[in-house]
């Protein structure tokens, strides 16, 4: 009876991440294609996780309190609740985005948005493969998640570079600048919430508890 209570909470975790791929991808299509009904789609999906969130939450409390569970079902109980609690977490960055977004797609996009395609692209493919760990218990993959955080933190360390440089040079960029490095700045914390999933799939499945960017055996 408890593992079929675990599997649901499996599944209802599951979809929770997949509502919150769509709200990144919708908030960052948006901004590319100038479409603001994508960016608006994401106020709407805010409200389902919202609601998720708080479901999930209740199902974790019950199931603790009923079965008192111990060992990897307690782990896994444990990290489904840690990930509902990063899940909502990102549909927040995912709506920062979209506000941000709603600014620039008024006005002419600096230099292409420079390297926020590519920050944003590696940022989505953190989370899609950090859930793919927890789907699969594959700790390799949520190891490779870690090491990948380097390469978003890199991307967001360029992209302000250069909006320093825009922005001293032609002073009518600042307000776009800012917006700019403000998303990078939520795609930033997006992978490093990735990346607590990842962490946190290896604790579920090894009892082996790393920190990131620690060396992981």
């Amino acid at each position: 009876m408890l593992n079929e209570k675990i599997e649901e909470l499996k599944k209802n975790i599951i979809e929770e991440a997949n509502l919150v791929e769509t709200m990144i991808e919708l908030s960052f299509a948006g901004l590319l294609e100038k479409d603001s009904s994508k960016l608006e789609k994401v106020f709407e999906l805010e409200e389902q996780i919202n609601s998720r969130e708080i479901d999930i939450e209740e199902d974790v409390i019950s199931l603790i309190a009923l079965y008192q569970p111990e060992a990897k079902n307690l782990r896994t109980i444990i990290m489904i609740l840690k990930m509902n609690n990063d899940l909502e977490r990102m549909g927040d960055l995912a709506i920062n985005i979209v506000q941000s977004s709603q600014y620039l797609i008024r006005k002419p996009f600096i230099k292409k948005l420079i390297n926020l395609p590519a920050m944003a692209e590696e940022t989505q493919k953190m989370l899609k493969n950090s859930i793919t760990a927890f789907i699969d218990e594959n700790t390799a993959l949520a190891k490779q998640v870690c090491i990948d955080d380097d390469i978003v933190d890199d991307l967001k360390e360029q992209i302000y570079r250069v909006l320093i440089t825009y922005m001293m040079d032609d002073p009518t960029t600042i307000k776009r600048a800012f917006h700019i490095n403000k998303i990078s700045s939520n795609l930033e914390r997006i992978a490093d919430l990735s990346t607590n999933i990842a962490e946190d799939t290896i604790y579920m499945a090894k009892g082996t508890v790393i920190k990131h960017k620690a060396e992981m055996d």
